[in-house]
C-alpha cells in the first residue's frame, strides 16, 4: 500500500485541513498517494449535509458547513480526528465495507485501553453502552473517499452541551478518558496500528 502517513502535533485549523484533503483528493484521483492524517483541532463545530438548525443549542457559536456525510459533530482539542482519502477504484468498491472496516477499527482500538464498544446500525459511530465515544463522516466522489472519523479521548466533553452532536442529547458522549479515568499513551502510534490492519480489508 502506498500511503502516507501524517501527525500534527500541534492543533490544526479546520478548514486549512479541509482544503489540503480537497488538493489530495485530486491528486489521487490522478494517480496520487493516498492518504492518512492524524491531527487535532481547536475547538470547532461542523455541519455534515443533514444538520439542522434545530440542533444548535447555543446560537453564538459558529457553526462550519462542510460536505461530509452526517450531522454537527464537535471537534476540539484533546479528540483525534483521523482523516484520509482513500482510493476505492483500487480496492472494493463499497462503501458499506469501507464503514465496516473504519468501525472495527475504532473498536479495536478502544480494546487497546480495555474499553468495550460497538457500532450501531441506525446511528452510525462507535458506542460504549449507550454513550457515543466516536463519530465517522465520509464522502466519496469518483471512488475517492475522504473525511473520515473522530475519537474522544481526553477531550472537554462540556462543550458538546452547546450542540445535540450527531442529533443527540449532548450528555451522550464520552471519551477514553471518562471511561478510564486515566490519559492513555500512545494514541497516535495505536491508531495507526488499528486503522491500517483493517485498511487491507478495504
Amino acid at each position: 500500500m502506498d500511503i502516507e502517513f501524517k501527525t500534527n502535533k500541534k492543533p490544526v485549523n479546520y478548514k486549512k485541513a479541509m482544503d489540503f484533503l480537497v488538493k489530495r483528493v485530486e491528486k489521487v484521483k490522478n494517480g496520487g498517494r493516498e492518504l492518512v492524517w492524524i491531527l487535532e483541532h481547536p475547538t470547532t463545530y461542523t455541519a455534515g449535509i443533514r444538520y439542522k438548525k434545530e440542533e444548535i443549542l447555543d446560537k453564538s457559536i459558529k457553526i462550519i458547513k462542510t460536505n461530509r456525510g452526517g450531522k454537527i459533530t464537535l471537534h476540539n482539542p484533546g479528540q483525534k480526528v483521523v482523516y484520509f482519502v482513500i482510493n476505492l477504484n483500487k480496492r472494493k468498491k463499497d462503501i458499506r465495507n469501507l464503514i465496516k472496516q473504519i468501525e472495527k477499527s475504532i473498536i479495536d482500538f478502544l480494546k487497546v485501553y480495555k474499553i468495550s464498544s460497538h457500532s450501531d446500525k441506525k446511528n452510525i459511530g462507535i458506542w460504549v453502552k449507550d454513550k457515543k465515544i466516536a463519530a465517522i463522516g465520509i464522502r466519496v466522489t469518483s471512488w475517492i473517499a475522504y473525511h473520515g472519523f473522530s475519537i474522544n479521548i481526553t477531550n472537554d466533553l462540556k462543550d458538546y452541551h452547546k450542540v445535540s452532536p450527531c442529533g443527540l442529547d449532548g450528555s451522550k458522549v464520552t471519551s477514553v478518558f471518562n471511561e478510564t479515568k486515566n490519559k492513555p499513551n500512545y494514541i497516535n502510534k495505536n491508531l495507526k496500528i488499528s486503522f491500517f490492519n483493517n485498511l487491507k480489508k478495504i
